[in-house]
């Protein structure tokens, strides 16, 4: 893994200073986030990164499937 000089954060600054890493991952598309010097957490801009990149189709079936779990002694019920 590459990482950019000026994604990364310590975990010091990611604790006391929250949006700091946000802001940070918003302008590079992540914030590495580095414990005892080595990398050890990475927050993700998910607008803006490809690793989460999905179609129409496939967040429609993400949100359906989190109602029917949140919701699904609702439906059983209504499906009597």
């Amino acid at each position: 893994m590459n990482i950019n000089t000026e994604s990364i954060v310590s975990i010091t600054d990611a604790n006391q200073n929250f949006s700091k890493v946000a802001k940070v991952a918003e302008k590079n598309g992540e914030a590495v986030i580095f414990k005892n010097n080595k990398p050890k957490f990475v927050l993700i801009d998910m607008e803006s990164n490809p690793y989460f990149e999905l179609s129409d189709d496939e967040k429609i079936d993400i949100a359906a499937a989190r109602i029917l779990k949140r919701f699904r002694p609702a439906f059983e019920e209504l499906a009597k």
